[in-house]
């Protein structure tokens, strides 16, 4: 009995989890697990488990525990097979076309994006990205929110801004974006913003109301100039080596509950928003309306700085009218 009971644990091991895990995912992200993008993902996380029968293993990795995402993305173009969550000013140095995507007023809400991530445009440029740099786009539809301006003072104007040093994404798009705005930009990792403003390295931080209620920026701030200069969507980038590896089934499931994951991410981001002003606004910072001409103006230069002219001809049939 004894002897036999330990063949069959022994064959329970190596038929088990063993062979059930055939893939191995991870994702990772710079919002902490309280973050809608994070719950959406803990969805996604279950039903690709759950569909593929064991098959995959999914891991998320919240608050940037696996690095920097810009260290991630070279992770990836090795091979790893993790997928990380950018905006597209991230990709632009890989290709620059995609820059676009995190471009000032390019749309005036966002649920304008879907017109623009769904025209050949967009999908030519996918396919260009994974064939030259290793990267698989595999969606554009999580929207973290409307980036606004945390700061210590009021900001009502362009020249507000002059000399106040404001933290922004490392790239290029992202910088030029607030210093044409008329701040000095700042860039910086996510995870150092509480404590840069708190010890005054920084004056203020760009940022979307969820992820910053994420970090607490309500605690190192005061004011929120509502100056909507990027809808924030991002995408779920992976290696394109470890993506054609994987047979169709597998690719399938992922895509499709990835897709979805964003979907409902963006939902759950969007029906926040309100909870999350109300929430600040009670913690002492202020809400302010700005004029947007000013702001827009002073962006205009930004299409020609990054090189994104030709881009945005391109997209003028899937924008909205007037853009």
């Amino acid at each position: 009995m004894k002897r036999t009971t330990v063949l069959a644990g022994a064959v329970t091991l190596l038929s088990g989890p063993v062979l059930a895990q055939e893939f191995q995912f991870s994702l990772s992200t710079s919002q902490p697990v309280t973050d809608p993008l994070v719950i959406a993902m803990q969805g996604a996380e279950k039903r690709i488990e759950e569909r593929s029968e064991g098959r995959v293993e999914v891991t998320i990795y919240p608050s940037s525990q696996l690095g920097e995402d810009n260290d991630v993305l070279e992770q990836i173009r090795s091979g790893a097979p993790i997928a990380v969550l950018v905006d597209a000013g991230r990709l632009a140095p890989f290709m620059a076309e995609l820059g676009i995507l995190a471009a000032p007023y390019l749309v005036d809400d966002y649920t304008q994006y879907a017109s623009i991530t769904e025209s050949p445009v967009y999908q030519e440029w996918v396919e260009t990205l994974a064939d030259d740099a290793g990267l698989r786009l595999l969606n554009y539809n999580w929207f973290q929110g409307t980036r606004q301006m945390f700061t210590k003072k009021l900001i009502e104007k362009p020249a507000d801004l002059n000399g106040v040093r404001v933290r922004t994404i490392d790239a290029p798009s992202w910088i030029a974006t607030v210093s044409a705005m008329g701040a000095t930009a700042a860039p910086m990792a996510w995870s150092e913003v509480y404590s840069a403003l708190q010890l005054g390295a920084i004056d203020g931080a760009e940022a979307q109301l969820t992820g910053a209620a994420g970090i607490k920026l309500h605690e190192v701030t005061t004011n929120v100039a509502l100056t909507n200069h990027i809808q924030l969507f991002t995408g779920l980038a992976t290696s394109e080596q470890w993506w054609a590896s994987l047979p169709e089934d597998i690719r399938t499931i992922i895509s499709e509950e990835l897709k979805s994951a964003g979907e409902e991410a963006t939902r759950m981001t969007a029906d926040k928003l309100a909870e999350v002003q109300a929430m600040m606004e009670a913690a002492g910072v202020t809400f302010n309306e700005v004029d947007l001409a000013p702001f827009r103006e002073a962006t205009a230069k930004v299409y020609e700085e990054v090189g994104l002219v030709e881009a945005r001809k391109a997209l003028e049939p899937y924008l909205p009218k007037g853009e």
